[in-house]
């Protein structure tokens, strides 16, 4: 059974970008973390709404220049800081070890992201997470993004099973909901304690961080 990743926010710290910077950008360093991530996803829905397709790092940049313009104010002459830093984001502490204990139990493990091939490569580097990984599936390969069913069909399509056969693990609940609606076995990491959404569209089960992927709580 393939276990298969989301990448941002899951695997990897999208908040680290700015907290490597968190002296020089301030006191709204949090908020502006947070509305760069809200932008650059809107961006990735509103597009695949009107069947069109940027790469997720061009519209990486496009939100933190969104950003850069309206409050919380932070210094403009960061950009660039902000832009390597997520290139290369910090993997949360708990992904190296749950990898590792899936590649010891012989279970396929995977990435399906909306990040670019480039992205995520340089992400998984920095992670030192190269060569434990079987497979990295990027939205690139169908210019769309999710919760698109073809973009969930990617790990299907790669490893030859059914969509019930393969445990899809994201911190997104709006992910989670396009993951079981494709059928997926879905678990939810619900690291900021948020309230659950998308009823019709339940996980299996929620962990609170990486360490619980293996006994959730259903």
């Amino acid at each position: 059974m393939p276990y298969v990743f989301d990448a941002y926010g899951t695997l990897f710290d999208f908040n680290a970008a700015v907290a490597h910077h968190r002296d020089q950008a301030g006191p709204d360093a949090d908020r502006f973390s947070e509305v760069w991530r809200q932008k650059q996803l809107e961006y990735t829905w509103t597009l695949t709404l009107a069947c069109r397709y940027v790469d997720f790092w061009t519209l990486t940049q496009r939100a933190l220049d969104y950003c850069l313009v309206r409050p919380p104010l932070v210094d403009r002459r960061l950009r660039d800081d902000f832009l390597s830093a997520y290139f290369k984001l910090d993997a949360f502490a708990d992904a190296y070890g749950l990898i590792g204990t899936l590649k010891a139990r012989g279970e396929p493990t995977a990435i399906l992201s909306n990040g670019s091939p480039t992205m995520l490569t340089s992400a998984i580097e920095a992670a030192n997470l190269t060569g434990r990984l079987d497979a990295v599936l990027s939205v690139d390969a169908v210019r769309m993004f999710k919760p698109r069913p073809e973009v969930y069909a990617l790990v299907t399509k790669h490893f030859g099973v059914a969509a019930g056969d393969v445990t899809f693990v994201s911190s997104n609940r709006w992910d989670i909901m396009g993951a079981t609606a494709f059928g997926f076995r879905s678990i939810w990491v619900n690291r900021g304690n948020a309230p659950a959404e998308y009823g019709e569209f339940p996980p299996i089960a929620t962990a609170r961080d990486l360490k619980g992927v293996l006994s959730p709580s259903a």
